[in-house]
């Protein structure tokens, strides 16, 4: 399947179960491989006929900069719910987020979950 690749978005956002990253915040990036058919766009050169990596950095930007939630799962998931709601030639993605400065302890380059969703039929 032919995939768009987003890389390293970075965000600031208020999710956690802890105190201070409800309060603080803390940084967030995202990877997204969102699975399409781009045999036509190649062809075309029509941006109508592929999706547009702006308009995906900021429905991504909408989630994770938005209302706060407990879990990453959930933050991923909203994500995922997102895109599928706003590109309907989206087929499937695979999501990654990522928080590179949780307040746990310990010694760890960073923390985070990884999803792979496909549209409903």
């Amino acid at each position: 399947m032919d995939k768009i690749i987003l890389k390293q978005m970075m965000f600031y956002g208020y999710h956690g179960v802890y105190a201070e990253e409800t309060r603080l915040g803390q940084r967030f990036y995202v990877d997204a491989e969102l699975m399409l058919d781009l045999h036509t766009s190649s062809r075309t050169d029509d941006m109508r006929d592929s999706i547009d990596y702006g308009k995906v950095f900021e429905a991504v930007k909408t989630v994770v900069e938005g209302k706060p939630k407990n879990l990453v799962e959930t933050v991923a998931e909203a994500i995922s719910d997102e895109l599928f709601r706003a590109f309907d030639k989206l087929q499937a993605c695979q999501l990654k987020v990522t928080k590179p400065d949780p307040p746990i302890p310990g010694h760890y380059q960073s923390v985070g979950v990884e999803i792979f969703r496909e549209r409903d039929i």
